[in-house]
C-alpha cells in the first residue's frame, strides 16, 4: 500500500519561507515521477512542480524562480522549498507520485496547509 506522508505547512508572513517534506513508501523517489500540488477550496488542484522519471524537474510559471523541489534518496522523501511567499500562494499542499505530471499523479498524501498572511 502507498503511502505519502506530507509534513512542513504553517502559517508564514508574506515574503517568508517554508520547506514541506514528504515522506513516500514504498515507491522508491529513484524510479518514479514524484511532485508537488496544490489546492484552494472551490479550486482545481494546480500542479506545483514534479520530477520527471529522468531526472528533470518541471514547474507551474507561478512559483519559477521561487519555488525548489529536491528529494533525498536514502530518506525516500520529497521536499519543496518555497522562498519569497505570496498571499495567492496560500493552499493545501499535496505530494504526489507515480505516472506524475502538472495534471495529476497516480497516489497522492493527505494534504499540508500552507497560510501566507500580508
Amino acid at each position: 500500500q502507498e503511502q505519502l506522508v506530507e509534513s512542513g505547512g504553517g502559517s508564514v508572513q508574506a515574503g517568508g519561507s517554508l520547506r514541506l517534506s514528504c515522506a513516500i513508501s514504498p515507491l522508491p523517489v529513484t524510479r518514479n515521477s514524484v511532485g508537488w500540488f496544490r489546492q484552494v477550496p472551490g479550486k482545481e488542484r494546480e500542479g506545483v512542480g514534479f520530477f520527471a522519471l529522468n531526472g528533470s524537474t518541471t514547474y507551474v510559471d507561478s512559483v519559477k524562480g521561487r519555488f525548489t523541489i529536491s528529494k533525498d534518496v536514502a530518506k525516500n522523501v520529497l521536499y519543496l522549498q518555497m522562498n519569497s511567499l505570496e498571499n495567492e500562494d496560500t493552499a493545501m499542499y499535496y505530494c504526489g507520485a507515480r505516472h506524475c505530471s502538472l495534471l495529476r499523479c497516480d497516489f497522492w498524501g493527505q494534504g499540508t496547509q500552507v497560510t501566507v498572511s500580508s
